[in-house]
């Protein structure tokens, strides 16, 4: 099953953020959306799972637009992980993960045993079912984010799409969220995961897509595509691309800003 877009238009009934977007999002492949603050990121992102209505063009899932879905049967191929946030409710990590099965068993229907099962096993995979039971306040914030993965996995979809979810954690719950997405490839779904971040595409994307000012800058294999060149245009400043060697002998690329040139 693959989600994509043709000749896609995008954005807002007063507003176009982006047009003429052909993208494809296979199983078994990580995609990072890449780009500055601005550039249609998040805009794209809802559009792809259905929130927003394309203005042009359109968005298809397994080759049948996206509008044609029933919306219980789309919101079981297609999952979303939000920004870590607050909740107004001290829900239990289990009882959070269980809400992503709703789609399967309806709004008001309570879970069944199926669904505790693959509540627990989404908690498990992602190696924190001994939170089950602790509210979500009482979670770091990396910990509540993986909880939020367990919630999109509980759902069995297909594509899984992230907006950000490493945003506002720290170094070490950064690290643990990339090895977990990184992980969920061997599950098969498509994963797609929007980012800041050049050096976490590098990390664990399979191909990259550079979004600016709504327009695809450039989408290719990451390494191939996360050049110096593309990311100086992406961001709009002197961008390189090194390599790191870390004292195990291992090697990872980098991206280093170079200091801009001052104005006399």
């Amino acid at each position: 099953m693959t989600l994509a877009t043709r000749a896609l238009a995008y954005g807002f009934p007063s507003r176009t953020v982006g047009r003429d977007v052909d993208l494809a999002f296979p199983e078994g492949e990580i995609v990072c959306l890449l780009g500055p603050n601005g550039g249609g990121k998040t805009t794209l992102l809802r559009t792809l799972l259905g929130l927003l209505a394309p203005l042009a063009g359109e968005v298809t899932l397994d080759g049948k637009p996206l509008g044609a879905w029933p919306a219980r049967d789309r919101a079981t191929r297609l999952a979303y992980v939000p920004q870590a946030a607050e909740s107004y409710f001290d829900f239990s990590l289990a009882e959070m993960v269980e809400m992503g099965r709703t789609a399967h068993r309806g709004i008001f229907a309570t879970p069944g045993p199926l669904d505790r099962k693959i509540a627990r096993e989404g908690l498990a995979r992602l190696g924190i079912e001994r939170l089950a039971d602790r509210p979500i306040h009482g979670v770091s914030g990396g910990e509540r984010q993986l909880a939020l993965i367990a919630r999109a996995l509980a759902t069995q979809a297909s594509h899984l799409l992230m907006d950000e979810p490493t945003a506002s954690l720290d170094f070490a719950n950064q690290s643990l969220i990339l090895d977990e997405v990184a992980r969920l490839r061997a599950s098969g779904a498509a994963i797609l995961f929007t980012t800041h971040h050049p050096d976490h595409a590098l990390r664990i994307a399979d191909r990259v897509i550079l979004l600016r000012g709504g327009a695809v800058l450039a989408e290719g294999e990451t390494f191939a595509t996360l050049n110096s060149e593309n990311l100086s245009a992406l961001y709009g400043r002197p961008i390189d691309v090194a390599e790191a060697v870390s004292p195990d002998g291992s090697r990872r690329r980098t991206c280093i800003a170079r200091e801009s040139p001052r104005l006399n």
